[in-house]
């Protein structure tokens, strides 16, 4: 009897340790460990999309946490959603043009906010905004970052529209990226073949924070990496008027196939070998005539 005894307490007890220690689990990865403390500051943010971000969850800077998710609501007559987050106010230098995106704990973790610095010298402050959001990332389009595509941060104030004709648009699509400097400004909306000129008309989508592109700007269809996605680079002027809805890029420079790279890597090699034979011969001759 008394070895039975045992073996039941022993049952009993690691039942209730395991039933511990999932609890301990349970508050460390969802959104109980995650109560504030101390004086705070509250600031709006907008996002397209928030996946299954909830209240309390953490919101952090170069992965330490700063502050909570205070709210969720949204946007009466839009579909944005409307977060407001509550800032430790120890952490009251946060400059105004930072990005606030929503990233996942792990593989099936929770989700929580994460704010990239931005350059500005001012900082929000109590009732203020962040403007530049990035919302949670369906499968897709991490399969699309993982590739090289890139996404710019939702245009939640809006976004104004350019074209551009290409000769050849590549495997360019809609939704990839715009980008000037590196910096992902815009997307692609359309991507259309015109009857009259016998090209491609892209449609960009461009955020309206950027309204300062001179007009005799460039695009250009490149590759992220080897096997990337394609987007579109602009590469800016020198004209003092800039980019306004509905106008066109003249200068552009359309995707390179690889046929055509292969190509002017044989041409150039060949041209190098052609000039070098040439001028082993000139200085051949003379030494025949001598």
């Amino acid at each position: 009897m008394s070895q039975r005894k045992s073996y039941a307490v022993g049952t009993g007890l690691f039942i209730v340790l395991g039933f511990a220690a999932l609890a301990y689990l349970a508050t460390q990865t969802t959104s109980i460990a995650n109560s504030h403390q101390g004086a705070s500051y509250s600031v709006d943010a907008q996002f397209a999309n928030i996946g299954q971000l909830k209240e309390r969850a953490p919101v952090k800077v170069a992965g330490v946490r700063v502050g909570q998710v205070q709210s969720i609501t949204l946007e009466p007559g839009k579909d944005v959603a409307d977060v407001t987050l509550s800032i430790d106010k120890k952490f009251a230098q946060i400059p105004v043009d930072s990005v606030a995106t929503i990233y996942t704990s792990g593989l099936l973790g929770d989700q929580y906010v994460g704010i990239q610095f931005g350059n500005a010298k001012t900082y929000v402050a109590e009732g203020g905004h962040f403007g530049l959001t990035k919302s949670t990332q369906p499968l897709e389009d991490m399969l699309g970052k993982f590739l090289g595509g890139g996404s710019a941060a939702d245009a939640i104030g809006g976004t104004y529209s350019v074209k551009a004709n290409f000769t050849n648009v590549g495997t360019l699509s809609v939704g990839a990226p715009v980008k000037m400097a590196g910096v992902a400004i815009g997307s692609v909306a359309s991507v259309k073949a015109d009857p009259v000129k016998l090209d491609a008309l892209v449609t960009m989508d461009i955020d309206k924070k950027y309204d300062q592109i001179p007009d005799d700007s460039a695009a250009a269809i490149f590759t992220s990496g080897l096997i990337g996605g394609q987007y579109v680079a602009i590469q800016p002027g020198g004209s003092p008027n800039s980019l306004k809805e509905g106008d066109q890029l003249v200068l552009t420079q359309s995707a390179m196939q690889l046929e055509d790279l292969i190509g002017k890597f044989l041409v150039n090699g060949s041209s190098s070998n052609s000039s070098n034979a040439g001028s082993n011969g000139s200085s051949n001759t003379p030494a025949g005539k001598h």
